[in-house]
């Protein structure tokens, strides 16, 4: 049997107060926007820079601890998977690239505002982790690079 692979890593800031919200079958879910940048210099020797827009998208246990701590402006360390969906109105089809947060770790605030410093690794289905500065490691799991 042949193993695909669908991971996402990002480290960016929140560019918005999440939005919270339930589904119809009462499953709380939570959106956030996330902004990640990079710079670099063009040919003339001009600095460049360019942010990407990430549309993060949590459920269960995280749905409550993105509701209490993270803010606009926050640094997230962010693991998940890619899914991408449409959906038509007015005729016009609408297509969407969601990042499925499974595993989350609060970097801390960027802004003046509160809690700057704050840390803590958190996963979709467990509670926090005790130590926000270890690396996230995962088990081998034979992958052939």
């Amino acid at each position: 049997m042949s193993r695909s692979l669908n991971k996402v890593m990002l480290i960016g800031n929140v560019g918005s107060e999440p939005d919270i919200r339930a589904t119809s079958s009462g499953t709380r879910v939570a959106k956030v926007s996330l902004a990640t940048s990079r710079q670099w210099k063009d040919g003339s020797g001009q600095q460049k820079e360019k942010t990407e827009w990430h549309r993060l998208t949590f459920f269960g246990r995280l749905v409550d601890i993105v509701d209490q701590w993270v803010k606009k402006g926050d640094r997230l360390y962010i693991e998940g998977r890619i899914e991408y969906s449409e959906s038509e109105s007015d005729g016009q089809k609408k297509y969407w690239t969601d990042i499925i947060v499974l595993e989350m770790v609060m970097l801390g605030s960027t802004g003046g505002g509160d809690g700057g410093g704050r840390g803590g690794d958190f996963q979709s289905d467990s509670s926090p982790v005790s130590s926000p500065a270890s690396p996230i490691s995962e088990p081998d799991d034979d992958l052939p690079f």
